[in-house]
């Protein structure tokens, strides 16, 4: 079975409930749409919230998000495959899998591909106070070119990213404290070209703290759907 879930911020909490409470299998996965935040601190802290992941029981597979370092910029990662795509792994976690952007995973006879990253609208307070902001936070040209190049050859059914595409941006999340000219939405606007390009049966993404569903975009924060 594969479940999938939003934004955790390095809380293993939900994750280590739903398991006890589910009792899933090894041969089942879950999928954390991005903003998992294990890969923060970049030290013991960090090793903590990955060892109580790792031992859940069932594969974590991890998008990658906005408040978060890229696996391979952390030591200890290799790059292994897994499902028919390529994951970043560490040898002390093995459990607990960090896909690479643009990379194709059959999981249940289901072609998905993987689009992770955003803009932080927080970042100002992130940079003024010292806290974590990662400047390849966003996909860059190379990663966009992977994966159109990917969505080019292949036929995909499932679409799992961080964020969405500009028109189903859920408006009644943004913070009123945040002026909106100022947010970087180019990321959103490209994911926007990608979806009217594609004929997709699911496209699951967390980012914007909600859970909701339009049309075949499915939002998940806190709650848990099955693919």
């Amino acid at each position: 079975m594969i479940y999938l879930t939003g934004d955790i911020h390095g809380d293993p909490w939900r994750i280590v409930n739903f398991c006890r409470r589910i009792k899933p299998c090894r041969d089942d996965v879950i999928v954390i749409l991005g903003d998992v935040g294990v890969n923060f601190f970049g030290g013991q802290r960090d090793d903590a919230v990955k060892a109580m992941l790792d031992i859940c029981g069932p594969k974590v597979l991890c998008i990658h998000g906005n408040h978060e370092m890229r696996p391979w910029t952390v030591p200890g990662y290799t790059l292994r495959d897994w499902n028919g795509g390529k994951v970043w792994v560490q040898e002390d976690f093995p459990n607990l899998l960090f896909a690479k952007d643009g990379e194709i995973f059959l999981l249940e006879g289901r072609r998905c591909i993987v689009i992770g990253g955003a803009y932080s609208v927080d970042k100002p307070i992130r940079l003024a106070r010292g806290l974590g902001w990662w400047e390849d936070e966003q996909p860059s040209d190379e990663i966009k070119h992977f994966v159109e190049e990917q969505l080019r050859t292949h036929k995909i059914d499932v679409i799992l990213s961080h964020t969405c595409p500009y028109k189903y941006e859920p408006r009644e999340m943004f913070l009123s404290c945040v002026d909106q000219s100022t947010i970087d939405d180019s990321t959103e606007r490209w994911l926007d070209s990608i979806e009217e390009s594609l004929d997709y049966s699911a496209w699951y993404c967390g980012h914007w703290h909600t859970d909701k569903r339009i049309d075949r975009m499915h939002f998940l924060f806190e709650s848990f759907e099955t693919l």
